[in-house]
């Protein structure tokens, strides 16, 4: 028998964990702690299919020498768009690398599984179930310290907003009462990420059509505050991380550049470096390596990776215009491997998924790739 979705179940019991002091004090009755992932085992990479049909993880464990290894399907049981969200962070996963969670933008749900690792003998997911994303349409989400939210970008009736839920011991998600915040406007605003800072005391969304940065204090309990609007240094910010000190770099699709930012705990935003050419174009995704010392960008329309170097305060240097040169309009990026050695690139016209390494001084260089990704393949996750 089916054993039904445990995200629906027992309401009173969501209502209830609502209620306690602080997010972190809450625990599910009769929940049993899950291990986590295997320190060592190799890592993993995962992508997922967008389809319209049936939204599907694609897995890939790191094998010896960085080979990726095909590691097996996994329906989220909910559906994709079939196109392109102009999105980053469409898959996270928690630090402890004991959950991956999952966006189904064509049926508005949010999806859980539990991580195995590679060489458990186990599949390396296993479905534990899925959520309504308490809006239409989720294109990113983030995670700390078992506080969740999801990005929803809206549509031409219903407006974008960000939505919380509390992550338990058991991977079941409970909404976070009093979390969901509006994004700048009403009228539709081409968000493309939702991330909170390392500190978790702030969440930041990027707006690709009005060019705004939004930023959410988030209370003790993990409730997001209302938004201070800021507009962007750079024009169509994009995908974004954070650097050295907290600091939040963005990614500036217009000019092709990267912007840093101090953000304070209230969610003020200032300026530190401002849209920093790479001499691409269309830089859209971010990530940063070395300890935040190293940011890297994405440029979709000219299949290249710039790297920058991230002072202690921020401030960002271009390091190297073109770092590497990929397939065919690379459209996500993930760090994984073992001290994060490993750069995965995905290459949306050319259907494949890169490996990188990433050398002490910021370096990359080609190691592998897998193809024959589904054309409408969206989103990278690693670890």
């Amino acid at each position: 028998m089916k054993r039904p979705s445990p995200l629906w179940l027992i309401p009173v019991a969501a209502a209830l964990l609502l209620l306690v002091p602080t997010v972190a004090a809450a625990q599910s009755p009769n929940s049993t702690a899950l291990s986590a992932a295997p320190a060592g085992a190799g890592g993993a990479v995962f992508t997922m299919t967008n389809a319209v049909s049936g939204n599907v993880v694609i897995a890939y464990h790191i094998g010896k020498g960085g080979a990726l290894i095909p590691d097996g399907h996994f329906s989220t049981h909910g559906k994709g768009t079939g196109v392109s969200l102009a999105d980053q962070g469409a898959l996270t996963l928690t630090a402890d690398h004991r959950f991956l969670l999952v966006v189904n933008a064509g049926s508005n749900t949010l999806t859980v599984f539990q991580v195995h690792g590679p060489g458990t003998g186990s599949p390396l997911l296993s479905y534990i179930g899925h959520a309504g994303s308490r809006g239409v349409e989720p294109v990113s989400v983030t995670v700390h310290d078992r506080i969740v939210y999801v990005l929803n970008a809206g549509n031409a009736t219903t407006p974008g907003n960000i939505a919380g839920f509390l992550l338990a011991d058991h991977g079941w998600l409970f909404p976070l009462r009093g979390s969901s915040q509006p994004l700048s406007s009403t009228a539709p605003t081409g968000p493309a990420q939702v991330s909170f800072n390392p500190a978790g005391t702030v969440l930041v969304v990027t707006e690709k059509a009005t060019s705004n940065l939004d930023t959410y204090p988030v209370n003790i309990r993990g409730v997001a505050q209302a938004p201070t609007v800021t507009s962007s240094n750079g024009s169509t910010p994009y995908g974004f991380a954070f650097g050295q000190g907290g600091s939040l770099i963005v990614s500036d699709a217009g000019p092709g550049a990267l912007s840093s930012y101090t953000l304070a705990n209230s969610g003020a935003v200032s300026v530190v470096s401002g849209a920093i050419a790479d001499n691409g174009t269309a830089a859209c995704w971010v990530v940063v390596a070395h300890g935040g010392r190293i940011a890297y960008t994405s440029n979709a329309h000219s299949s290249t990776i710039s790297s920058y170097t991230v002072g202690t305060g921020g401030t960002l240097t271009l390091l190297a215009p073109v770092a590497a040169t990929t397939g065919a309009a690379d459209t996500d990026l993930a760090l994984g491997g073992t001290h994060n050695q490993y750069l995965f690139v995905y290459d949306a016209g050319a259907g494949e998924i890169e490996e990188f390494h990433v050398g002490s001084m910021g370096g990359l260089t080609l190691l592998t790739a897998v193809f024959h990704l589904p054309a409408t393949a969206e989103g990278l996750a690693a670890f």
